[in-house]
């Protein structure tokens, strides 16, 4: 019997998507069933063409890559492009992509994988939520067959897009409350855990002398990422988010959790998009996250540089 975790990974690349999209295909604890994307970090076409970019240099052919909602449900689109660039992957010189793009809509894949499975699938979002949201609405029988989700996003101390709120949730504020409030086991992965697993000198040189394809990409992913969250934010060395969110579904032990209730602030002048976590259990409502406070660094980057060696 396989012990193998099977998980759809919805991505939005944007740089350190990139590098949960390399965790996730060759971590031996990981079934990786289907790439979705969606808008986020930069426009769908853009995050679209980048999953398949990164995939064709990593040589990944047997996942179907299917491109999903290419705007918020209610409001205006917000991209990144301070911090991932003009082409959402900023850095690396791609050769023309390989990889074919699934002609299903993202929204209809996710539904149809959880529709056939045995309710043994976790959703690894690693971008706005707008896919996921859309595919509860769509067909509400899903929720009961979603293991886990574990998503990067979110804060209880401070934003990175506002002071109050990160990008992914502020991204689609009304999509991550409706997947907060679905029921769903969730894992919140998110700022005050990712701002803990930076790339610093040294593990940039690691993956630097793999001497590979993939780890040269990966290199020049992380040089970009460094020199914009230098400007931008003052970071000696860049937080790689989303892999993070991918390294909880490994090894949940990687990461210190506190079972609490989060609420996703959706009608606030100042603090849309916030998380609020109630991590002193002061709420009437129930704990509905496990939200990650503390990082095992080196734990993170020994299943993050297992996984660059298996790229040949």
């Amino acid at each position: 019997m396989s012990t193998k975790h099977k998980i759809i990974l919805d991505v939005d690349p944007g740089h350190d998507d990139a590098m949960a999209i390399l965790l996730a295909y060759k971590s031996p604890a990981i079934d990786l069933l289907a790439i979705t994307t969606v808008a986020g970090n930069q426009t769908l076409e853009k995050t679209t063409l980048n999953t398949r970019r990164v995939c064709t240099v990593a040589g990944i052919t047997d996942v179907p890559i299917a491109a999903g909602c290419d705007r918020p449900l209610v409001r205006p689109q917000t991209i990144a492009d301070d911090i991932h660039g003009e082409s959402g992957l900023d850095g690396p010189r791609f050769p023309e992509p390989t990889v074919p793009l699934d002609p299903r809509h993202a929204v209809d894949l996710i539904i149809e994988l959880l529709m056939k499975s045995d309710g043994d699938i976790t959703l690894v979002p690693t971008g706005p939520l707008t896919n996921i949201a859309m595919a509860m609405r769509q067909e509400p029988r899903i929720i009961q067959k979603i293991k886990h989700i574990s998503l990067m996003g979110g804060a209880y101390g401070f934003g990175n897009v506002t002071p109050s709120a990160e990008f992914n949730i502020y991204a689609d504020a009304e999509a991550a409350r409706i997947v907060f409030e679905s029921g769903v086991p969730i894992t919140m992965v998110g700022l005050d855990l990712t701002h803990q697993a930076v790339a610093t000198p040294e593990v940039v040189e690691r993956i630097r002398a793999l001497n590979t394809p993939v780890s040269e990409m990966s290199v020049a992913l992380l040089q970009f990422f460094a020199s914009t969250y230098k400007k931008r934010q003052g970071f000696d060395a860049p937080p790689v988010h989303d892999p993070c969110a991918v390294a909880w579904v490994i090894d949940p032990a990687i990461m210190q959790t506190k079972h609490v209730r989060v609420d996703i602030e959706i009608h606030a002048e100042f603090s849309y998009g916030r998380t609020v976590c109630d991590l002193f259990g002061d709420s009437p409502r129930p704990a509905n996250a496990l939200v990650a406070t503390k990082l095992d660094f080196g734990r993170f980057w020994g299943i993050m540089l297992d996984a660059l060696k298996q790229y040949k």
